[in-house]
């Protein structure tokens, strides 16, 4: 398979691309901002697999120049994407009061527009039968638990999983599925800043497994669909 992962720095991104590197028969482009994370990344995977075909790229998926950096790496390495991961987000702990217009800005930016632009870019060299797979959270799917401090950060994560919804219904004729994974928690350093002293029963090597396995095979069970991922 020819993966596209963002968010691959550090947490379940990272994790994921451990785990794609791992098996056989796969070529990745990593993406994330920081372009130390992503070469210690590399490193690991070429120690764990030294024939692992692994690219990482540090590219903003908000600001970054699609045109210039990003797409011909991907025509170069990979031809064309089976499974396009947008996992790439931040988060902002603040209480409601004190949220400003730039920190919802930031929040959609970062957790809802940057994913857009990856999948409008990506989306004339999706190899038939593709698997766009958005990373979601459990605190912004309908019906769940919420918690303070966190309204911006649900709120971008809403407008991501109507995005899912909404999108595998017009790329249906094209053959391209379109899922959303609502993560619960799992250890991870988004998760310590959103809730610190708090202990995930659920390790980020974990997830990032469980999303590596979900964006090789969901598609053939599921398109359309906001998953919730937790135990609570």
């Amino acid at each position: 398979m020819n993966i596209v992962i963002t968010g691959a720095s550090s947490g379940v991104g990272f994790e994921a691309v451990i785990e794609f590197a791992l098996q056989a028969n796969h070529k990745v482009i990593a993406l994330a901002r920081s372009g130390d994370k992503l070469n210690k990344l590399k490193e690991i995977a070429l120690q764990l697999n030294p024939y692992c075909e692994l690219e990482v790229l540090p590219f903003d998926i908000y600001s970054g120049n699609y045109e210039a950096e990003l797409i011909p790496l991907v025509k170069q390495k990979l031809g064309t994407v089976d499974v396009l991961i947008n996992n790439a987000g931040v988060l902002i702990n603040k209480p409601f009061e004190e949220l400003t217009e730039e920190d919802f800005e930031m929040m959609m930016r970062s957790n809802l527009f940057g994913h857009v632009k990856m999948i409008q870019h990506l989306k004339p060299i999706l190899a038939a039968n593709a698997h766009i797979v958005n990373i979601g959270s459990m605190g912004g799917f309908a019906g769940s638990v919420k918690f303070p401090g966190l309204i911006a950060y649900s709120a971008s994560k809403a407008a991501l999983h109507n995005l899912t919804e909404c999108l595998a219904e017009e790329l249906k004729d094209q053959q391209i599925k379109v899922n959303c994974l609502a993560l619960g928690s799992a250890q991870t350093e988004m998760l310590e800043q959103a809730f610190p002293g708090y202990e995930s029963p659920v390790a980020a090597f974990e997830m990032g497994k469980y999303i590596a396995d979900f964006a090789l095979t969901g598609h053939k069970f599921f398109n359309g669909k906001v998953i919730p991922v937790a135990t609570s």
